[in-house]
């Protein structure tokens, strides 16, 4: 049945109408009218579908507000239902008016509520001091994602730590998190880039994004506040992107088997998004994502894509088809290729397009910015 289509689920419900493993060209499934239908509440599962189970770790400053923004942006029945927020810190007074569904403060004897100080090693030892309480969080779980802003202490030194508790585990583990700006510090930049590698040995994927990749996309002018608000927001944005596939009602769903078979045990991945309006806006946002500045290696070279195709009830399926075709052209040919779509109608006249690009080698970090 058409609403098998519709169900977030961790096994194949039949025959739907989604798309992978090196579909070229993309081709739907026949009795499918060309625009979206209504679909039906994800809190409905059929009899022997078991929801896949996702939770959002926010660790530290930067990743407590892209908690936030998501709980903010995102509100509705799949969240309380398939999604749990969850924030870890080592400040409690951030723990207090954070937005999460769940608070862990980490360090309760080292940090005393009062923060890691901006000092990795306290981080570290904070999360492993709560490590059982992280334990209990992460078990049973799907798919986790570690979401942190590098550089400071508690984000550099607890993501890797909970991000490996979640692997052992046996979740699917994403990292997302952002480098810091060159003006923010030598010190902060090293401390950032040590944590990355450090988290890279304990996640299936990680996507990293340098906040100064963001002044590509920032208009001139833009202040300070709404920079920093950019990142989170570009964090949020790839979470949804991956998680909406499988979670969200949308007329292509796909299984969560086949979101691991792209991820589990990639490595480094790249991240774009994309953005259309009007007649050409399907074909405009996959060239955007594609183009992204946020890409920094060629996507050509991706063995594992994942791409999130967001937009109205009216979006028709020979628009996702455009976008579908567009990436899959551009991609290398042996690829394993995964999308989705997401229906929000707050997107209006918009489709958003979401890629993550997995299973390549990412060209090694650029020089050290000079001392400041």
């Amino acid at each position: 049945p058409l609403a098998a289509a519709y169900l977030p689920h961790c096994v194949p419900a039949g025959r739907t109408a989604r798309v992978a493993h090196n579909s070229r060209p993309v081709v739907m499934d026949e009795g499918y009218d060309d625009t979206f239908a209504q679909a039906p509440s994800p809190a409905y599962a059929a009899p022997g579908l078991s929801p896949c189970t996702i939770k959002v770790i926010g660790v530290g400053g930067g990743g407590g507000n892209t908690i936030n923004r998501m709980v903010q942006e995102g509100p509705g029945v799949e969240r309380s239902t398939f999604l749990e927020y969850v924030a870890c810190n080592t400040d409690i007074q951030a723990l207090s008016a954070s937005a999460a569904d769940a608070t862990i403060q980490l360090g309760k004897n080292q940090a005393r509520g009062l923060g890691a100080g901006g000092v990795p090693a306290v981080g570290r030892a904070s999360a492993i001091d709560a490590a059982a309480e992280i334990e209990e969080l992460v078990q049973g779980v799907d798919m986790i994602f570690v979401t942190a802003g590098m550089g400071g202490g508690t984000g550099s030194g607890a993501a890797p730590v909970v991000a490996e508790l979640a692997k052992q585990a046996g979740c699917l583990t994403v990292g997302i998190v952002t480098k810091p700006f060159l003006f923010e510090g030598r010190r902060r930049m090293t401390q950032a880039l040590e944590a990355i590698e450090e988290l890279q040995q304990h996640v299936d994927i990680l996507i990293v994004v340098s906040n100064d990749k963001l002044l590509e996309i920032v208009p001139e002018g833009v202040p300070l506040q709404e920079a920093f608000s950019l990142a989170d927001e570009i964090l949020r944005q790839g979470i949804t992107g991956i998680s909406d596939i499988v979670v969200k009602p949308g007329l292509i769903n796909v299984d969560f088997a086949d979101v691991r078979s792209v991820m589990a045990n990639a490595g480094p991945a790249l991240m774009g998004i994309g953005r259309g309006f009007g007649k050409t806006r399907a074909r405009d946002a996959a060239l955007a994502a594609v183009s992204s500045p946020l890409l920094d290696f060629p996507i050509e070279k991706a063995k594992g894509v994942v791409f999130t195709i967001t937009g109205t009830s009216d979006m028709s399926l020979q628009e996702v088809n455009d976008v579908a075709t567009v990436i899959s052209s551009i991609v290398s040919n042996d690829a394993n290729i995964i999308f989705g779509t997401s229906v929000d109608e707050s997107y209006g006249d918009e489709i958003a397009v979401t890629v993550v690009a997995t299973s390549f080698e990412v060209p090694d970090e650029a020089p050290a910015p000079p001392a400041i």
